[in-house]
């Protein structure tokens, strides 16, 4: 995927939802119940259509497995009648018919357990696989989704679709699918069993079925708003806690502790109130089954002995049977709890489709000749673009860089200066005109051709968890060595990594913590140094650096610029004084371009920013 961007200077439309939290809300579990459960499970169910010989395999070994589970009860009565036949005709104990009656029963025993295994293993392997292509097609969802799609989801809402709801998903399918499959089957079995053995009996205990599918559907309809406040108040909770501790220090200076800790208590209070009443209402479900289950059991059992008293049962008969009803409420109870993990499976499917869904950016043109001999020449033509169409940004902006040349670009915040960066790499479409470089329309061109003429040093300096000279390398993964140490030492890197303990091949982590803000930056400009590309963006290279490091940054930056197209964006102007052409930009527009000595001279737009940072202070005489 594309390095994490700079925010562009410009107005964003607002992220969707609105709500506090939400960036980080997803952090928790997925915070509301699918909005449609049948589509969205089918959808799933779909995805399991390439593994449908495994998933063919894992039901005919259930089916077995379930077969062999049910008729285990009817064998043992059949054990228990020889003994008491032997007993009440005073014969001899048949230890051969009982000795085949066990040992079928073991054999049974044994059988159900290995299918049940290997249907687990087998259903083990659909599911992960299965999720391993979703991560694969989500990570390439992302590789193909407009930079605005990410401008305006939160961060931690896109993070937790990728990785929490994919998880929760897996999690829910592995425990459900095996679970599901096996408690309807045995709840299939049981009742089939049960009518063979006593088709009287069987209607007692069918008749409790209707009485527990409406309690469990009761208490599960009141549990899942339980759990829906259970999820919210987690991501509120997860917000908190993860904005505290990334501004601790803000919180520290201006003596925030008691907010924070009252802000905490009142959201963990909710979160408490609501998981307590989550959990208590989805165990009753099993209670509930359970008091069902045993009225059923003393039921069949009053009934039960009297059949055998008048002869119409055998003792071996009512065993099976009141083994039967003892089992036939726990597949009840399993399939009741497992609705709500698979219903929880589903949400986080639901808004994993949401991403595959999402309209993605317009695709390249296959028939496209790349150009043998880059110039970097660049040609803005009546360019209009806005991000919210009711608030234009920029209208009919022209202008042309010429190959070689520097190109400043300065303005007041919002005055569109990344904004024009940003439609030069095709990260939003045009509104209306044409940006050509070296007379190829870009709109035209394959994105990864025309980013491979372009290398960019941004204010946000990114680096990844490697080594200094993986992280100089990442501009161009075929560099040798000796390039590599070249390019560290034209942009003054070289400096300061041999006071590193040790040197290029020290460690540094994403937030690049073990090397000060000016040494990350030397590092990035390094890194487009060692890319060469024709085209050179720097959007505020300088602006979070000391006054020495900014002049070591800017020698490095001039050795870069040097025969490229350079587009360089500042506030601090005393870093673009040598620009070929400054273009000063407000409201979208190029209000007055030429070089510094010619607009100082002038007197505008220019002139003004420029003195209101270097004249001198002006004390205000009451």
């Amino acid at each position: 995927m594309n390095a994490p961007q700079k925010k562009t200077d410009a107005i964003r439309p607002p992220p969707p939802g609105g709500q506090p939290g939400a960036r980080f809300g997803s952090f928790g579990m997925p915070a509301e119940k699918p909005k449609d459960f049948g589509n969205s499970t089918r959808r799933l169910l779909r995805r399991l259509q390439r593994e449908r010989w495994a998933v063919v395999a894992a039901i005919v070994m259930t089916v077995v497995s379930v077969s062999m589970s049910v008729l285990l009860p009817k064998v043992l009565g059949s054990a228990t009648d020889v003994v008491v036949r032997s007993v009440f005709t005073g014969s001899a104990l048949d230890f051969g018919h009982l000795g085949r009656i066990i040992g079928l029963a073991c054999a049974l025993i044994a059988g159900a357990w290995v299918l049940q295994y290997g249907m687990s293993f087998i259903l083990a392997g659909v599911v992960q696989r299965t999720m391993y292509q979703l991560r694969a097609d989500v990570e390439d969802k992302l590789n193909r989704l407009p930079l605005s799609y990410v401008d305006r989801t939160p961060r931690g809402d896109l993070l937790s679709r990728v990785t929490n709801d994919i998880d929760n998903i897996a999690q829910s399918l592995q425990q459900t699918l095996s679970q599901m499959l096996t408690q309807v089957l045995m709840l299939i079995g049981t009742v089939a069993l049960m009518i063979w053995v006593s088709w009287l009996l069987s209607l007692v205990a069918v008749v409790t079925i209707p009485l527990s599918m409406f309690m469990m559907s009761a208490i599960a309809k009141r549990s899942r708003t339980r759990f829906t406040e259970q999820w919210m108040h987690t991501g509120n909770l997860n917000a908190q806690v993860e904005e505290t501790f990334t501004g601790h220090a803000i919180v520290k200076g201006f003596g925030r502790q008691r907010d924070v800790e009252e802000s905490f208590r009142v959201t963990n209070d909710h979160l408490y109130d609501a998981s307590f009443g989550a959990q208590f209402i989805s165990g009753v479900i099993q209670p509930a089954t359970m008091f069902v289950g045993n009225l059923n059991f003393i039921a069949i059992a009053v009934l039960g002995g009297i059949r055998v008293a008048n002869g119409a049962m055998t003792i071996g008969d009512i065993q099976a049977f009141l083994q039967y009803s003892r089992s036939f409420s726990q597949p009840l109870s399993w399939i009741a709890s497992m609705v709500n993990m698979f219903q929880s499976g589903i949400a986080s499917a639901e808004r994993v489709f949401e991403l595959l869904d999402a309209d993605e950016q317009s695709p390249d043109i296959s028939n496209y000749e790349a150009a043998g001999d880059r110039r970097g020449r660049v040609e803005f033509s009546h360019v209009s673009f806005s991000y919210n169409p009711d608030r234009p940004l920029i209208t009919d902006l022209s202008m042309v860089a010429e190959p070689g040349r520097t190109i400043a670009i300065v303005g007041p915040t919002g005055a569109g200066k990344t904004t024009l960066v940003n439609l030069l790499m095709r990260f939003y479409e045009l509104d209306q005109g044409t940006i050509t470089i070296d007379g190829r329309d870009i709109a035209l061109m394959p994105r990864h051709e025309l980013r491979s003429q372009m290398g960019m040093v941004l204010q946000d300096t990114w680096l990844f968890g490697g080594t200094i000279r993986e992280n100089i390398a990442y501009g161009n993964l075929d560099a040798t060595e000796d390039q590599i140490v070249d390019a560290a030492r034209a942009t003054y890197v070289d400096r300061f990594v041999h006071s590193l303990p040790e040197g290029y091949d020290t460690k540094i982590d994403d937030e690049g913590s073990s090397v000060s803000a000016g040494e990350r930056q030397l590092i990035t400009i390094a890194r487009a140094f060692l890319a060469d590309r024709p085209i050179l963006i720097l959007d505020e290279a300088t602006s979070s650096v000391d006054t020495r490091t900014e002049v070591l940054i800017q020698h490095a930056m001039a050795a870069l610029r040097s025969q490229r197209t350079s587009f360089v964006i500042a506030h601090r102007l005393s870093t673009i004084r040598d620009a070929d052409t400054i273009l000063v930009m407000d409201g979208g527009q190029i209000v007055e371009q030429g070089n510094h000595v010619e607009l100082l001279a002038r007197g505008g737009a220019y002139a003004t920013l420029y003195n209101s940072q270097f004249a001198g202070a002006v004390e205000d005489v009451a």
